[in-house]
């Protein structure tokens, strides 16, 4: 591997509670042609105290203090002038990164041969010790793909080619000053490159920057994003460009951000401003907020289009009003389905309630996690709480980046004895969903398996109302309910995945049924996966080892073609009542791209099923028409 020296700029300013592990885990990188620029910014508070002895024990540590207090762009300019490296890094002064951190990212620059490594961003809510894995990129190195997301302007996950990112200096005096450095940087380079083995570990503070209250400062975004697109004007994708940028940085703003500000008068004002700035973006025509909008449930996607209606209407009060309306309506009326404040001491005593059961059913849990570790003790609780006995459960974890381990570690040691929990470790992420499906089930040793993603959840009646089936007939093979979606808090986003599923509107799914596996295939699950999240079901035990090395070779569909293959060994049951909660992080708008990847996954499945189990004329018709009417939907030429 090329040793080219990292520099690695650290800004300074009253985080002396934090700045120390910090520079542990910079002065412990595996890297070894590292410096640490750190920059004091005048910190009024024992930061200087904590650094001084890093300075004079390290020789890589160079020091830098400015003549005054000037803020976090000056002090990124002021490290970078100090700096001798032939690449660049940011890590603010309370946040971490993991030891091997700058050598993963050098090696992903050599391999691809790229000028900027991404890696992942990890966020650590220090209130309640937890954390959760965000996505930057994708393997397919795609510049569309690291811009279309939340936070593609950030500095910290990434390694730069020194002349890369010192072609413009960061805004002074500006707040979100990474936009117009960080993306314009990412589009003029000429080769970005994911990195998936590391990680930024980006702690949430209450007082933070990000935290506190909302003031006009936020507003500097605007001068970020036209900076930004002033300098990548005339640049290819442009237009793809703008509107993923403009999506992110400002839709988001209006979204997730103004309607926080909890005073009304306030928020009048905020909300008139923004309306000001937003107004040549023309915000209500950008497609990623509709496609955003129809990932939403019915009450909370009427919610936004009159917001985002009123607001540009110049109806500044009317909107602050429906904003409070909502809050009480959402915090008052509509409550997570989520049990509040779950520990580990009622989870015991749900593992101490199941020791009591008496066995009706020979069923394993399979529980496959990665960076789930913030919903563990939530997914766990809805398990026990299960109202028939769990015989067995298996926990496996597929090298997460965050601390999963550490606490099934815990759980496992807390809860074994009371039930039958076991654990299981991967050496090397397998880099497959289906894999862990099918370890999960070789590992079982009943005759039922329930495959329980770690970031799921249900109701405590699932199980009970699945089983019911399975005892009129041990001919079915699967057995699944409705879904609902919840967000990352557990509020319900969709009631029902029934509308999803029963495209030709037959009516199949508005009631309980057994049905023929077969028959199932050929009058319904052959134009689409009718079972929307693997937390539903529960399944017979079997060798399915050919089922899955074929689900392994797609990388969307795989859960489809596993399903069909499966029921055609026996039975299907169904229940119409709705018991599971799938977990949809984020804002899931997927870009173009892979909406074509999706297409041509579903049209090697349609092959697929056609060979193995033939269509008819009626079914192609069917395919055809649904082909159809995705290409239109999702703008596909």
């Amino acid at each position: 591997m090329e040793n080219k020296k990292i520099s690695v700029i650290v800004p300074v300013y009253n985080v002396e509670k934090y700045v120390g592990k910090c520079l542990d885990c910079l002065v412990n990188q595996t890297y070894d042609n590292l410096e640490i620029v750190v920059v004091n910014d005048c910190a009024t508070d024992n930061s200087e105290e904590v650094i001084k002895p890093y300075v004079n024990k390290y020789k890589n540590v160079v020091y830098v203090k400015n003549e005054k207090n000037s803020g976090l762009s000056f002090s990124r300019n002021n490290g970078l002038k100090h700096s001798t490296g032939d690449y660049i890094g940011y890590i603010d002064s309370d946040d971490y990164v993991p030891e091997d951190y700058y050598e993963c990212l050098m090696k992903t620059i050599v391999k691809e041969k790229a000028e900027i490594a991404i890696c992942d961003i990890n966020i650590v809510y220090e209130k309640n010790n937890t954390s959760l894995r965000n996505a930057c990129g994708t393997n397919k190195n795609r510049k569309l793909d690291f811009i279309a997301n939340g936070l593609a302007a950030s500095a910290c996950n990434k390694l730069f080619k020194r002349e890369n990112i010192s072609e413009y200096e960061f805004e002074v005096g500006k707040v979100n000053e990474d936009i117009a450095v960080v993306i314009p940087t990412i589009v003029h380079a000429k080769k970005v490159a994911y990195c998936d083995s590391t990680y930024y570990n980006y702690i949430q503070r209450d007082n933070s920057i990000q935290n506190s209250s909302i003031s006009d400062k936020r507003f500097d975004i605007f001068y970020g994003v036209d900076q930004t697109l002033n300098r990548i004007k005339g640049c290819r994708e442009f237009e793809k460009y703008k509107e993923a940028i403009v999506y992110e940085q400002l839709i988001m703003l209006f979204i997730y951000v103004l309607p926080k500000e909890p005073k009304y008068s306030r928020r009048v004002h905020l909300l008139k401003k923004y309306n000001e700035l937003a107004k040549k973006y023309n915000i209500r025509q950008n497609r990623l907020l509709w496609r955003f909008l129809d990932g939403q449930g019915t009450k909370h996607k009427y919610y936004y289009k009159l917001l985002l209606k009123l607001n540009c209407s110049g109806f500044y009060r009317s909107a602050s009003l429906l904003v409070s309306m909502y809050k009480i309506f959402k915090e008052k009326i509509v409550k997570p389905v989520i049990v509040e404040d779950i520990t580990m001491e009622s989870v015991i005593e749900l593992a101490k309630k199941q020791q009591k059961m008496k066995e009706t059913i020979s069923l394993s849990v399979a529980i496959p996690n990665y960076n789930y570790e913030k919903y563990l003790l939530q997914r766990l609780y809805s398990i026990l709480s299960q109202k028939i006995k769990i015989c067995e459960i298996i926990i496996l974890d597929d090298c997460s980046k965050d601390d999963s381990r550490k606490l099934i570690d815990e759980i496992v040691k807390k809860l074994e004895p009371y039930i039958n929990i076991k654990k299981n470790y991967n050496e090397t992420n397998s880099g497959s969903a289906f894999k862990q499906w099918e370890k999960g089930v070789n590992l079982a040793s009943c005759e039922y398996v329930w495959i329980a993603e770690a970031d799921d959840y249900c109701e405590p009646d699932m199980l009970k109302e699945l089983v019911k089936p399975i005892k009129k007939d041990k001919d079915v093979v699967i057995s699944f309910c409705d879904t609902a979606f919840i967000d990352s808090e557990g509020f319900i986003t969709y009631k029902s995945i029934v509308p999803e599923i029963d495209i030709m509107k037959t009516g199949h799914f508005d009631h309980s049924y057994i049905n023929d596996g077969a028959d199932e295939y050929n009058n319904y699950t052959f134009l689409n996966n009718s079972i929307a999240n693997v937390s539903s079901s529960i399944i017979k035990k079997d060798d399915y080892e050919k089922e899955f090395k074929v689900a392994g070779t797609y990388k969307q569909c795989g859960d489809w073609v596993f399903y069909v293959d499966v029921m055609q060994k026996g039975k299907i049951a169904y229940s119409s009542k709705t018991y599971n909660y799938y977990r949809v992080h984020g804002n899931n708008v997927s870009s173009v791209t892979k909406k074509k990847d999706h297409m041509k996954e579903m049209q090697r499945v349609h092959a697929y099923f056609e060979k193995k189990y033939g269509l008819n004329k009626e079914q192609k018709k069917q395919i055809n028409k649904r082909n159809k009417f995705l290409k239109k939907v999702w703008e596909l030429k």
